[in-house]
Order: C-alpha cells, then structure tokens, then sequence
C-alpha cells in the first residue's frame, strides 16, 4: 500500500472538503440523537451532584490523552504525505509512542488521584476511570490515520455512533447494578467500544506493520518533532475544559453539573466544526508541498464560512429555547441557560482561529502555539478572576456558570482574531470568513424564536427548534450560499478538476516542518 490517500472526490479539492463535510455532518445529527439521551439519564437518574464529579475527572483524563497523542491527531496526515513504502509502518511508531506514554500517564494518575477528584469523593471503580486514557490516544490515531485516506465514516461510526449511544445505554444499565459508580463505567465502556470500532476498519485497510521493527531513536525523533502539535492540540482542546477545571476548584459539585450539561449541549455545534478538521489536514498538506498559498487561504475561509453558518444556525436553535433545553435534563439544570447563551456563542467565534489553525500548524508551528499558550493563559485569568467576583457577591450556581463561560468566549474571540491576522500575514492572502448574510439570516431567526419560547415547552423542542433552523437556513441558503458554497450539498461536482496523489518521500520518518515553514510576510 502507498502513502497517497485513495478515494478523492471527483471536482478537487472543494468537492473532497464537502464529502467529508456532509459525511461528518450527517455524524453530527447522529451524535445529537445520542447525546440527549445521555444527559437525560445523568441529570435524571444521577443527579447534578454526581454528574459534576464525573465531569472534573473526564477534563484530566481526556487532557491527558490528548497530549499523550503526540500531536498525530494532526501531525499524521504530514508524516504520511513524506513517507515511502508501508505506510503502516509511521502510524506503528506513533500507536506505539502514545500507548507506551499514555500507560505512564495512567499510572501516575492512579498513583496521584487528586487532580482527577478535587472533591475528594470517588470510590474504586470511579478510580478506573484512568484506563481510558491509553485507549482515547490510541482511538485518535487510529482514525488520523483513516481520515489520511477519506475514510471519514470510521470516525462518525466511532465518534458518533458506538461511543454515545454506549455510554447512554450504560449508564441507564449501571444505574442500577452500580448506582455509585456508573457514570465512570458507562464512559469506559464507550471509550473501549470506540477504540473497537476505530479499530476494525484500520487493521482492513493499513494492514499489520509487516516488516516494522520498533526504535527507540525514531520514536524519539517523533516525540520531539510532535510536541508542539501535542502542545497546541492539548492547549486548544483544554480551552473547552480549563473553565470546568476551575470551576471545580471554587464551586461545589453541583455547578460543575450544571456547567457539564450546558457545555455538552453547546459542543454539539463544536462537532460541525471539527467534521471539517480530518479532511482538512491532507488537503491542505498537499497544497503546502505544491506552495500553492493561495488555494490555502481559500479553502480556510470557504470552510471557514461553511463552520461559522452551521454553528450559528445551531447555535440559535439551540439557545433561544434553551430553558426548555435545560429543563429537559432536569428543574436544577435550567439556571445553566445563561452559560448555556455564552458558550454557544463561543463556538461561533472560534471557527476561524480554530480553521486558521488547521494551516497555521503547518506553517508556523511554533508561533501558533505561543498564541494558543497565550490564549488559554487568558482564558484562566479572566476565570479565576470571574470565580473571585462571584465568590465574593455570593453568586448562586447558575452565574458562577455563565461567569465562567463568559471568559471562555472572550478568550477564543481574541485567539480568532490573532490567528486569521498572523495567517494571512504568513500566506500574504486574507483570511476572513464573514459575510452579512449571517446577520440577516440570525435576525430572522431570533424574531422567529420570539414567538417559539412563548410556547409550551414540548412545543419549543418539537416545533421551535425546527421553525428557527428553517428561517436561518432558507436565508443562508438564499442570501449567503454561492455557487461553491452550495457543493457541500451536492453529490455532483460541475467543474472537475484532476486530483493528483500525494508524491511519495523516503521511507525513514520525514522532518516535521518547524516554524515559518510556509512563507515569510
């Protein structure tokens, strides 16, 4: 098997971003279909108590498997393009760094329990919870390594499907055998049960490693050159937990439920925002190596634009009802509305650093990373200093939320603005995915959900949701959609143009570009 990824879509490199754009899609509605059920028995059955200890101990597991990545959720797609011979050989190096180091990560997190329960109140079996952490950095790989081919069905087959509705199912299960510990049960066994389901697909199409012979030198090398990806991928997803985090250090467990209910329900706009990530890397890797910067730029702000509609449109159906949304998973949850507000918005506003990043990790790694440390080190400040204003007023739980998921919308609005600035800087193209048909099609929405939450709450979930993402999507269509906006909803492609494959390398591991790799402004 060579290294050049296989099945592209006729039509270039547009028509391959909206094939993996509407598979992932299609994972999003599937995932929203499970999660709900989720946060219905947890809120239900657990209780907001229980539920926020199970999210302080997820944040620490789930970080430390994203550092333990090495940063080939990202990395790979690159490593694969300068690679020759037995592809599976690279992605046997990495499976093997991230195993041998999140084991390590595992142990002292069992040896050290702490950061995983600041409360203090964990039993065993909740202790288990740390062997999550070797099959989460396994499963990202895993499915980098399928998406390098296009096969982005593995990763809503795992993502969206298995993983959810196992841990839904579960936790139903373990209510009642294990009352104390079935949340951290339930989300062990969807982690496992989506390493499965990543598995299967990759053994058929990358093979065993025939031939490969483990090195410590090269795992080393690998190591290095993956720590400023691992770094940023850690620091970027730890800016949708650090506020939990904190949280947990300065308000009771029932907070931290309530803000792990609000910040579920708003990562599922998120998830229409990393459809795009898989197929993004190895397109975009492939036009770094024919320095064709301008096709870069265009394709992270049509992307970009694609993001930002969706989650908007999401985002609105989603907030403006979101009483009746909170409701739903219980009467204590529903002070979360107003965090609930603030990090949906969040999520709009990080479509653009987070697609500018997706090229900025290619050609300015290290500066990319600076701004991501800077961006999160922001993030802490204005929420530790929002939990000391709330501290000292005596906020209830519900602003302590909202207090929290202000600073984490503040934060990413700034990153946005910093990472499209230094990108088209770096490309000397501009990076900029608004246009005004946002506005008009957000106006019609929310004059449209005026009359929604007037409505009995069943009627607000039944019909409102679906009467605002109608307006909004009849005026983004209408107003907002062009010509090549409107390919991520079609099947055929009017204007082919020959997708040629990756040119094949040296079979030893290729130097990772360092930064400024890309050209200087």
């Amino acid at each position: 098997m060579n290294a050049a990824p296989a099945g592209e879509a006729p039509g270039g490199d547009l028509a391959t971003l909206a094939k993996g754009g509407r598979t992932n899609i299609v994972g999003f509605l599937l995932r929203l279909a499970a999660r709900l059920p989720f946060l219905f028995i947890a809120g239900r059955l657990y209780g907001a108590d229980a539920l926020g200890r199970f999210a302080s101990a997820v944040v620490v597991v789930e970080l430390a498997a994203m550092v333990c990545t090495i940063g080939e959720k990202r990395g790979l797609a690159q490593r694969l393009s300068d690679f020759e011979g037995d592809p599976s050989h690279a992605v046997a190096d990495g499976l093997l760094a991230a195993f041998l180091i999140s084991l390590l990560a595992a142990l002292a997190l069992w040896a050290v329990p702490a950061p995983l329960f600041p409360s203090g109140i964990y039993s065993r079996l909740d202790h288990l919870i740390v062997l999550a952490i070797p099959a989460l950095a396994l499963t990202e790989i895993m499915l980098a390594a399928q998406a390098y081919h296009y096969d982005i069905v593995a990763t809503v087959r795992a993502r969206a499907i298995v993983e959810p509705w196992t841990i839904s199912i579960m936790a139903a299960v373990m209510y009642f055998a294990v009352p104390a510990s079935g949340l951290s049960l339930a989300y062990l066994a969807s982690i496992y049960a989506a390493l499965a389901a990543a598995a299967w697909p990759f053994f058929r199409g990358y093979g065993r490693p025939r031939g490969w012979r483990p090195s410590f030198p090269r795992m080393t090398r690998l190591l290095v050159q993956g720590l400023p990806l691992a770094a940023a991928d850690a620091i970027e997803w730890g800016t949708r937990r650090l506020d939990i985090f904190i949280l947990g250090l300065f308000a009771v467990p029932k907070a931290v439920g309530v803000y792990y209910v609000a910040q579920q329900v708003a990562s599922l706009p998120q998830k229409l925002k990393t459809s795009f990530e898989p197929i993004l890397g190895p397109v975009l890797t492939r036009k770094l190596k024919e320095k064709d910067y301008a096709a870069i730029a265009k394709q992270v702000c049509q992307v970009g634009f694609w993001i930002t509609a969706a989650q908007a449109g999401v985002g609105l159906a989603l907030g403006i009802p979101g009483e009746a949304i909170m409701g739903l998973v219980g009467p204590n949850f529903v002070g979360g509305t107003g965090a609930l507000g603030f990090l949906l918005v969040a999520e709009v506003v990080a479509a653009t650093a987070v697609v500018s990043e997706a090229a900025l990790v290619y050609v300015a790694r290290l500066r990319n990373l600076w701004v991501s440390v800077a961006t999160i080190a922001l993030q802490a400040a204005l929420t530790v200093g929002a939990m000391l204003v709330a501290e000292r007023l005596d906020f209830n739980e519900g602003w302590r939320a909202a207090s929290a998921a202000a600073a984490l919308m503040l934060s990413l609005a700034v990153s946005s603005l910093v990472k499209a600035v230094m990108l088209s800087r770096i490309l000397k193209q501009p990076v900029n995915n608004w246009r005004w048909a946002l506005v008009w099609a957000a106006a019609a929405a929310i004059v449209v959900g005026q009359f929604v939450i007037r409505l009995p709450e069943w009627a607000q979930l039944t019909f409102g949701i679906p009467a605002i993402l109608g307006v909004y999507g009849w005026l983004i269509w209408t107003r907002g959609f062009g010509p090549e906006d409107r390919v991520l909803f079609t099947r055929k492609v009017t204007h082919e143009e020959p997708v040629e494959p990756l040119p094949a390398a040296h079979p030893t591991l290729a130097p990772t570009p360092v930064d400024g790799a890309g050209p200087r402004p």
